[in-house]
């Protein structure tokens, strides 16, 4: 398998750190406000990535973070009865409810920023004594990472300090460097207390490039394999992880990958344009895997365009597939031939997905294997007919579009359904986080009290899974 490697500016071959395991980060949201196409299709392309990994064998711990304190979010509850964190909690539950009626697995771990202070004030300490950051020389809580101290600085995106940004993440006053970035936010007047932290610099909050890699670090190591996110994130933030990561001494990820952005009627989607669309607005207007097949069929690193037609040519596409599996069903009943076949995805389909995960060459196959197994059933060759249809349903469930997966065959569109399930992943967070720390009895009591609500916990090496009785 080849894999696209934005720092390397190339394709590599992908070869995992520890044979047969796969360690994976993704930026997740900043849940200041509710979520809008640009999050359903980056997170999406990252369980593209994540299924077909699993599907060659390899079991991978897949992190996705929540950023749960930032200046936005204190901006967006400032003025209101709503507190920073209950809004951030709010928006959190919109985005998982929006993942989950996509099909997006959740992640094996699912930190949020506020869990992990402690740890982000120990790479910053780190950093301090190695002489890459400072504190303000102001008197000030503020502490900056010194862009200067570090000659690879600039690596990920390929410039040179003196053509980057200056850093807009904080007040310049007490930097040495226009392009210093924070790593520890001095709490302000105005701000809630509750939203501050005793550091040994002072009263703050973390700044929020320190939070990834400090998470990252956390439930993956110093090393690991793959650091995704979307192609806005490279500068200033995945720069700016890696700078500071690797001068504490991590090598931190081996492969950086970033999937393209999206447009709508042509045009970048922005605030300012007034042209965003959000995730609520569009599940609304098609079943959620038809948004999942418009969202995933372009390849990940190419700019996808959202048009009034788009999901009506998705709705044709698998629409497509469904008649043929329907088609199939009805013909191969009763015969020898139901249920035949073993679902392994053909060659072609292999290679694509191996081919920096070229899913539109992926969906020729699909669709190929379609008209072919079409063909088979009106020539009446049933074992061609029931072969096609087992590659049919490979191929549709490594990409998360299997019509009769036991996931889409669930009324996930419902409201109760989509808020039932917000609530259990909301649940499995917590109890993953609390066997992280060692806490036992909570983790025993959230498990607990699902089962007596009628929820069936697997636990699994990718994670933990949950079905009805």
């Amino acid at each position: 398998m080849q894999l696209y490697d934005s720092k390397a500016q190339a394709l590599r071959d992908f070869v995992p750190l520890e044979p047969g395991q796969v360690g994976m980060y993704v930026c997740g949201p900043t849940v200041q406000s509710s979520p809008h196409i640009g999050h359903l299709r980056s997170a999406l392309v990252y369980d593209q990535l994540r299924r077909w990994l699993s599907y060659r064998g390899l079991n991978v711990t897949f992190v996705r973070n929540v950023t749960d304190i930032d200046d936005k979010i204190l901006i967006n509850a400032k003025g209101s009865s709503e507190q920073w964190w209950a809004l951030a909690y709010r928006y959190e539950l919109e985005f998982t409810a929006g993942y989950q009626r996509l099909g997006i697995l959740a992640p094996t771990y699912e930190p949020r920023a506020t869990a992990s202070i402690t740890e982000m004030q120990t790479l910053i300490a780190a950093l301090i004594e190695r002489g890459n950051a400072y504190p303000a020389a102001d008197g000030s809580a503020d502490v900056y990472f010194s862009s200067a101290s570090w000659a690879a600085y600039g690596a990920l995106t390929h410039q040179s300090p003196g053509n980057m940004e200056a850093a807009a993440d904080a007040s310049p006053r007490g930097k040495r460097d226009p392009h210093d970035f924070a790593l520890w936010k001095a709490h302000k007047e105005g701000e809630p207390t509750s939203a501050a932290w005793p550091s040994p610099w002072g009263v703050g909050r973390p700044g929020w490039h320190i939070e990834c890699s400090a998470m990252a670090a956390r439930y993956l190591g110093d090393r690991f394999d793959i650091h995704g996110g979307g192609l806005d994130l490279r500068f200033p933030h995945h720069e700016n992880e890696m700078a500071q990561s690797n001068a504490a001494g991590s090598e931190f990820a081996n492969y950086w990958v970033h999937n393209g952005l999206v447009n709508v009627n042509g045009q970048k989607m922005s605030k300012s344009l007034g042209n965003s669309v959000f995730a609520a607005e569009l599940l609304d207007q098609a079943r959620a895997i038809v948004v999942r097949y418009f969202l995933g069929a372009a390849h990940y690193r190419s700019t996808i365009d959202y048009n009034d037609g788009s999901l009506a040519e998705a709705e044709a596409a698998l629409e497509r597939v469904e008649s043929f599996l329907d088609r199939a069903d009805r013909r191969l009943a009763g015969t020898r031939f139901a249920g035949s076949g073993v679902e392994v995805v053909p060659d072609e389909f292999a290679a694509a997905m191996d081919d920096d995960l070229a899913v539109p060459q992926a969906l020729g196959v699909l669709h190929d294997t379609v008209r072919a197994g079409n063909a088979a059933l009106d020539a009446e060759d049933l074992h061609a007919a029931a072969s096609a249809r087992s590659e049919v349903l490979a191929m549709s469930e490594v990409l998360g579009i299997n019509p009769l997966s036991p996931g889409w065959a669930v009324a996930t569109d419902e409201p109760a359904m989509v808020a039932l399930s917000a609530l259990v992943e909301r649940l499995l967070g917590d109890r993953n986080l609390a066997r992280e720390n060692r806490d036992y009895a909570a983790a025993d009591r959230i498990r607990d009290e699902l089962v007596a609500a009628g929820i069936t916990i697997e636990d699994t090496p990718s994670g933990a899974h949950w079905s009805f009785d």
